[in-house]
């Protein structure tokens, strides 16, 4: 028989509740998870949980895809550069540009390689549904970037039948771009929800790059990305979407949520911050980002109306999710 020591049994770290999900007064449920938080010269202000084990920050990798894609030579701007970084709600006016991009660059919707999908926003599927519309393509909230990425193709002769392989031109360079703006290499590499390849990095990196984006000189491909997105928050996520309130409200905030619960931040100054709830529950990606946006020193009315998340009984409030930190 052998005997184990106590030293060489890891012990698994449990991360910190970051949120409360409370009704009638009873802790019913909680959400644990990570969240790193930087100061303006980029040292470590606040760090819980594990924020250096690599994550799949899902469409937060989004305006380092939409910077790839103008480091490769398609030149976009305004409302149609902030749609190729975009979870857009597939409201009426994100599938309009979407067509427009395609058809700029004779393509349709049949090139698309993302999977049919109704429109993100609950409000804008009811609408949508109700005037006998189906699951499309361009109503997919990816569908921005991957028009950029066929336009891209097309303007360098690269292939575009499989321009989601890992392996294609334009993913090999939006993984250096990944690696540069997070200052760490990739640790794995899988498949998102739309189909894209998705590249792994830690909270810290994901926070670092939001922070270099909002920190590059002008005329660069970065700052071009952060511009447009803030420009034009709505075409990067929609009307009801907390991102867009954030940077409509709080000056040269750049803001960008992804699945499974995944937030990253940053102001101009270089202030930022990333943070995923592991359980995914986007639910709680409010009460969170209000709080921990409160002890960056931000204020406003925004951040109430962001970590305001409600819960009902009897179609009445009562209760709500919480920051518990």
């Amino acid at each position: 028989m052998t005997s184990t020591s106590a030293e060489s049994v890891a012990t698994p770290v449990i991360p910190p509740v970051l949120a409360e999900v409370v009704r009638s007064g009873f802790v019913e449920g909680r959400h644990r998870g990570s969240l790193v938080l930087l100061a303006a010269d980029g040292s470590v202000e606040l760090a819980m949980g594990d924020v250096t084990a690599p994550v799949f920050p899902r469409s937060a990798n989004k305006p380092m895809q939409a910077a790839a894609v103008l480091r490769a030579g398609l030149e976009l701007s305004g409302e149609r550069l902030a749609l190729a970084a975009a979870s857009h709600s597939g409201e009426g006016f994100h599938r309009d540009l979407v067509q427009k991009m395609l058809a700029e660059h004779g393509l349709t919707a049949a090139d698309l390689q993302c999977p049919p999908d109704l429109p993100l926003d609950a409000v804008e599927a009811e609408t949508y549904l109700a005037a006998g519309a189906v699951r499309d393509r361009v109503t997919m909230n990816c569908s921005g970037k991957h028009a950029a990425m066929l336009a891209v193709c097309d303007l360098n002769g690269w292939p575009a039948d499989s321009y989601l392989d890992p392996r294609h031109p334009l993913q090999q360079l939006v993984l250096k771009v990944v690696e540069e703006a997070a200052g760490e290499r990739v640790a794995a590499v899988g498949t998102d929800g739309c189909g894209a390849p998705l590249m792994a990095i830690s909270l810290t990196g994901l926070a670092r790059a939001f922070r270099h984006f909002v920190l590059a000189p002008e005329g660069t491909a970065e700052r071009r990305v952060a511009d447009a997105m803030r420009a034009h928050p709505e075409y990067v996520a929609g009307t009801r979407r907390p991102d867009t309130w954030l940077m409509r409200e709080i000056p040269g905030a750049l803001s960008k949520m992804g699945a499974e619960a995944v937030q990253a931040f940053a102001l101009p100054d270089g202030r930022a911050l990333a943070f995923k709830v592991d359980d995914g529950g986007i639910r709680a990606l409010g009460p969170v980002l209000a709080r921990v946006l409160s002890l960056a020193g931000v204020e406003g009315d925004v951040l109430a109306r962001v970590g305001s998340a409600p819960l009902l009984g009897g179609a009445v409030e009562v209760g709500g999710i919480r920051a518990a930190f």
